[in-house]
């Protein structure tokens, strides 16, 4: 038999869809003061394919608030400390930036035995897709005379890492940095892992294998990192960079292939929460971003070339992150897994609470052109239409009494 409901009711219920629905269109206005919002002028986003901060179809992303969620997540009391070098020559901008966080990052060496440096490798035939060889030499540089262990440069590449050590120039480095003992590592090859917990495509977890060495308490991890778009993320900084580099796949003399990278593209939510989610398991200390020449367009791997000429440091990668996206003239509101690990606490989001040394955001920026695929991108923003708003609740919200 149909349940029926008293006239009363109906209008509580009507009440309280008029007041989501009042919630929902507020929550997608235009917010003020968003960060970014005036970068490109009036009507314009990176590249001149949207209003900047706007989702596909008019709405608006994350930048709405907090998700329909009126209670904000703690910020951090902390403050953080980005440098900006800008200059001609792209190992002395590197060596530059590291040095004017110097203080910060001494800090981080204490107690370390040996040093980690990760390049991007996601391509290991494209060289405007990976780390610059003379990036590597700035951090080199920078270490040289302020660290006494020895210098790992660790990549697990999706490909063949070892190709891109050859086809970059990589194995100069040892005869270049003979008192640092520079190795080479395959971090697939060395096949040392611990596992992290993620989420699949139906939001049920996985288990996945990242690289121990990129955990252990005893290294300095440095995430070396580039200016680039992405087909997924936005664009890949510091962060993205050491997150699905992490994940490992089988060795080259493994007979059975397995790649871990896969359990990250598993739909535009879960890659963005489950990047934060290995972020916080990782250990790294310092960001170091070589944005010489950074790629735009169909990034990571098939974009093409902005000479932005600058590099990013800090201290704290979120932070390192935030002011590298200003560079590119990207709002860091669209990078879902940098502000989630703002909200989560892993480093400094608030842009009142970092500081900028060295050459000034506006005075560097570039317009980056992002990804044709942009608009899909931006989704991650959006509310969850799979499912009834109020799934496993029996009345309106507002009709449970406060405890």
């Amino acid at each position: 038999m149909a349940r029926v409901i008293d006239r009363r009711r109906l209008f509580q219920l009507a009440g309280a869809a008029a007041l989501l629905r009042k919630q929902l269109v507020g929550a997608q206005a235009p917010p003020t003061g968003q960060p970014g919002g005036s970068q490109l002028g009036p009507g314009r986003g990176p590249g001149g394919q949207m209003p900047f901060g706007q989702m596909p179809g008019g709405g608006r992303g994350r930048g709405m608030g907090n998700a329909g969620n009126p209670e904000p997540f703690p910020g951090l009391d902390r403050r953080a400390t980005v440098s900006i070098a800008s200059g001609d020559d792209r190992r002395k901008n590197m060596y530059n930036a590291l040095m004017a966080v110097d203080k910060d990052i001494q800090e981080k060496m204490k107690g370390k035995k040996y040093a980690v440096i990760k390049p991007n490798f996601v391509n290991t035939v494209n060289q405007l897709a990976a780390l610059h060889v003379d990036a590597a030499r700035g951090i080199l540089d920078y270490l040289d005379a302020r660290f006494k262990g020895t210098v790992v440069i660790a990549e697990s590449s999706a490909g063949d890492t070892n190709q891109g050590f050859d086809n970059f120039k990589y194995r100069a480095l040892a005869g270049e940095y003979k008192k640092q003992q520079v190795q080479l590592i395959d971090l697939n090859d060395e096949a040392k892992f611990e596992r992290v917990t993620l989420l699949d495509k139906d939001l049920h977890i996985v288990p996945c294998r990242l690289a121990a060495r990129l955990m252990d308490p005893e290294a300095l991890v440095i995430s070396a990192a580039m200016f680039k778009t992405h087909n997924t993320a936005v664009a890949t900084l510091s962060i993205k960079n050491m997150v699905l580099g992490a994940p490992l796949h089988n060795a080259r003399t493994d007979t059975t292939r397995w790649n871990e990278k896969r359990k990250f593209h598993v739909g535009l939510r879960q890659t963005h929460y489950n990047m934060m989610l290995t972020a916080a398991k990782l250990n790294w200390h310092v960001s170091a971003i070589d944005g010489f020449e950074g790629m735009e367009g169909n990034g990571p791997s098939s974009g093409t070339p902005v000479p932005s000429r600058v590099a990013v440091a800090s201290a704290d990668f979120v932070a390192a992150d935030r002011i590298a996206a200003e560079c590119m003239s990207i709002d860091p509101e669209w990078l879902g897994y940098l502000k989630y690990s703002g909200e989560a606490g892993l480093g400094q989001f608030d842009p009142a609470k970092i500081d900028v040394v060295g050459a000034k955001v506006a005075d560097v920026k570039k317009p980056y052109r992002m990804h044709d695929t942009i608009e899909q991108e931006l989704k991650w923003q959006g509310p969850m239409t799979e499912l009834p708003f109020n799934l496993g609740w029996t009345h309106a919200m507002d009709d449970y009494p406060l405890a």
